[in-house]
């Protein structure tokens, strides 16, 4: 190992990297393009030190509860610079961004180095598709577009990821979420004229789930062959290669799956580490003509460490201090391959044929996803049900996957006491059905389910209290059925999908830190919901009920 040059001295990168300006990227059917017709290949490394990880089961890397953003780190960034470039990457992926810090610096100086960016949109836990009980909400759909606004001036970015991993082996349900994500960003970006891509990476498994995945989100649902609701790229977290391997022993079988592939597939990740130090032999075949009639390049991962059950995957280690860059064997390596790999410049950007959007496959024992999506997250028409709810939830949290989320399942276990449902606030993406309420932010479908509660019980000011999180809202309607008339007037329509538009207020971030720290947790949006506070009291009250619901599932009223 050696270490180099401190970061005080690299300030200067920003510099030298030039300023002309970076070759747009465009798509022309399954290949990525240059100005000039000469095909890209992304070649690229995953760009993020690790937050705090939350141990998980069914993910060898685990969910972590907080992201440090590295594109809003001017210093970092100017002493990372010459090691991207020394690597001879012409991308990075970064998985989780506040949209609220400052990225100029960053991204101009990536920019000006001829670096491109892959952005995922979501952010650690409540800011991301839940497998378990997915929602495609206006939570989810403003924090999507607020990161896209935050990026939009800025000429590097060649794709927003939609998700990462969510749809894994025995959960393919999930996946009408992803793809109505993917179809409402697609809008969105398009009536802002924009070319960025709209992409997913997609966990590696058994092709039996994973093959029928790839063709479902890049697929046309309408039978019109259009792309308004297929991705534009597709990416696979592969680690097939092991050590000093070849195409046939690794990647033979996965490229002839996508031999028929419709758009852009690259490796979103690569680099297995069963064998040490890497050799990243694997990069020549991907940039060969074995592999580049299907994939368009990959993603090293990852330039900084990054622990996992199955070791360490970092090329690079960085100093208690921040300022000085000690690179590994690994690196070394890679610097060789990548600095060596050369896709073949063919097929020319004219006769490459365009995309065709089959039909969406059908659903079997392995692939459950129906083709109805959920509909388009409608923020007015949520806020308007708000607006008429007589009980609301008034503790002011961001952290719906673990408060709001138990006090909802609480609530609606009392409303099914009373013979009540909580349908209107659910979905199935097996049957393709989801209720009016589905794409509503957490603590509106919370709300209603507390109103229904309310209401059932004749109105009793304490089927509201919920150990003190709820209030009577004296100004709202009285009656039993008040919560679904309200419903039905605000949301006339809930099926619709239209273009989405830019929130109207962002409200306030949570622990999102100033301008210029890019340490931050999954900020709390307004979005017709509440914002974050430091009532632990009433945090306390949301962790009692949860704990009464588990223990019982009996809320016993005076």
């Amino acid at each position: 190992m050696r270490a180099t040059f401190k970061a005080t001295t690299l300030i200067a990168a920003f510099a030298l990297t030039g300023t002309q300006a970076i070759s747009k990227i465009s798509r022309a059917g399954r290949y990525l393009y240059q100005d000039d017709g000469t095909r890209f290949y992304i070649k690229g490394v995953a760009y993020q030190e690790q937050g705090v990880v939350v141990q998980s089961s069914d993910n060898d890397f685990g969910e972590p509860s907080s992201f440090i953003d590295p594109l809003a780190l001017p210093d970092a960034c100017a002493r990372d610079l010459p090691y991207l470039q020394e690597l001879g990457v012409n991308a990075i992926r970064v998985y989780s961004v506040n949209s609220s810090l400052n990225h100029d610096a960053c991204m101009t100086a990536f920019s000006n180095a001829g670096i491109y960016t892959i952005i995922d949109l979501a952010l650690p836990l409540n800011g991301s598709i839940d497998r378990i009980t997915p929602s495609w909400s206006t939570n989810l759909l403003d924090q999507y577009i607020e990161t896209i606004d935050a990026f939009s001036k800025y000429d590097n970015v060649l794709a927003f990821n939609v998700g990462n991993e969510v749809v894994i082996n025995n959960g393919t349900a999930v996946a009408p979420y992803v793809k109505a994500a993917a179809r409402d960003i697609k809008a969105y970006l398009k009536s802002k004229s924009s070319s960025v891509l709209v992409g997913y990476a997609a966990i590696n498994g058994a092709g039996n789930f994973r093959d029928p995945l790839a063709n479902y989100l890049s697929c046309d649902n309408s039978g019109a062959n259009v792309d308004s609701t297929a991705i534009d790229i597709y990416g696979l977290n592969d680690y097939e290669w092991c050590g000093d391997s070849t195409f046939q022993q690794s990647y033979a079988g996965t490229t002839g799956d996508f031999a028929g592939y419709n758009v852009v597939a690259y490796f979103s990740e690569f680099g297995c580490i069963s064998v040490t130090p890497r050799l990243w032999t694997e990069t020549g075949a991907i940039f060969s003509t074995d592999m580049s009639p299907v994939w368009s390049g990959g993603v090293a991962f990852s330039y900084f460490p990054a622990a996992s059950v199955q070791g360490q995957f970092g090329i690079v280690t960085i100093s208690t201090d921040g300022k000085t860059v000690t690179t590994s064997q690994d690196f070394d390596n890679l610097k060789t391959q990548y600095n060596q790999a050369t896709g073949p410049n063919t097929p020319s950007q004219s006769s490459s044929p365009p995309s065709a959007y089959p039909a969406c496959p059908t659903t079997n024992s392995t692939f459950v996803a129906s083709t109805t999506l959920p509909p388009t997250p409608n923020e007015a028409a949520c806020n308007c049900l708000l607006s008429s709810l007589s009980c609301r939830f008034t503790p002011q949290t961001s952290n719906y996957s673990v408060i709001v989320g138990e006090l909802v399942d609480t609530a609606c276990n009392f409303v099914g006491q009373k013979g009540g449902s909580c349908d209107d606030i659910g979905g199935n993406g097996q049957t393709g059905v989801y209720g009016r309420l589905s794409g509503c932010d957490p603590t509106i479908k919370l709300s209603y389910v507390m109103t229904e509660y309310y209401q059932l019980t004749n109105n009793n000011a304490q089927s509201c209290s919920f150990a003190g999180n709820g209030t009577i809202n004296p100004s709202a309607p009285s009656s039993a059925s008040a919560a679904n008339a309200a419903a039905s007037s605000c949301i006339s329509n809930p099926s619709a999908t239209f273009v989405p538009s830019a929130p109207a207020s962002t409200g306030g971030s949570s622990n999102t830190g100033g301008s210029g720290s890019g340490s931050s947790s999954a900020p709390g949006k307004n979005n017709g919901a509440l914002n974050l506070i430091g009532d632990n009291n009433a945090l306390v009250g949301m962790t009692m009920v949860a704990l009464f619901s588990i223990a019982s599932a009996v809320w016993t009223l005076a």
